[in-house]
């Protein structure tokens, strides 16, 4: 599509909602955990773009147990113990004693690469705060948030909501996207980006994203560790809030 610079490792505003649809049909079709939502494109007419390209993706509504972390068993790369759980165990638990959270997916004319916005709170409504969240997070996506090269963790006002949400700041996206979509053939590349990119990003904030939903299109029989060399590096990054520019 025009305008896009994929082999730099960013994208078009076209290519992002190109990337997105795909990814949305994809999602429907592969093998998904019963508990976690549909991801859903959300019209938005706000940053001034033509009307089909205004919008961003999210994955509303994924419920965990608080503390999920600290019950993480086995290999680190699995996050099957996520403590992801279903609606029907939501609805047996108390206000208290379940965190639900959303994903959007949001494009930066900054950088030329997605974001990813993230937020979680309580049934009863009440948003929670950074040190509550890790406390959900399971310990390799903790460990990914010291020593990734890229996982910053930031808080920003959301672009389309004017909102602060939390997000992974986009500082190294370029970097690690040229990279990741070495193994994938030309033609695929801008269908092909969120998917790979997710793979990422969504280990950095325990969100399971099924290896299939990147090996559709992967070339590579070593999918796993080209992804785990994309995100670490010798370096420690401090988790930090407000600290960063804006990302959109």
């Amino acid at each position: 599509m025009g305008g896009s610079s994929i082999g730099e490792g960013t994208l078009s505003l076209g290519d992002f909602v190109a990337s997105a649809k795909a990814l949305i049909e994809k999602w429907k079709v592969i093998d998904v955990e019963d508990s976690l939502p549909d991801w859903q494109w959300k019209p938005c007419g706000k940053t001034g773009v033509p009307s089909e390209e205004e919008g961003y993706l999210a994955l509303e509504g994924v419920y965990r147990n608080p503390g999920g972390r600290h019950e993480q068993i086995g290999d680190s790369s699995n996050f099957d113990d996520a403590d992801i759980v279903s609606d029907d165990a939501w609805a047996q638990s108390s206000s208290e004693s379940v965190h639900i959270y959303d994903y959007h997916v949001v494009y930066s004319f900054s950088y030329k690469v997605p974001v990813l916005y993230f937020q979680g709170h309580q049934a009863g409504g009440q948003l929670l705060t950074l040190d509550e969240i890790k406390e959900d997070l399971p310990s390799h996506s903790l460990k990914l948030l010291g020593e990734s090269k890229w996982t910053f963790i930031t808080r920003e006002e959301h672009p389309h909501f004017s909102r602060p949400w939390f997000t992974l700041h986009p500082c190294g996206t370029s970097d690690c996207m040229k990279l990741l979509l070495e193994g994938v053939e030309n033609k695929d590349q801008h269908v092909q980006y969120l998917p790979a990119w997710l793979s990422v990003v969504g280990q950095a904030v325990g969100l399971k994203i099924p290896l299939e939903l990147y090996e559709l299109y992967m070339q590579s029989s070593n999918t796993h560790n080209i992804i785990q060399r994309c995100i670490m590096s010798p370096g420690n990054l401090e988790t930090t809030e407000d600290q960063l520019p804006r990302s959109n």
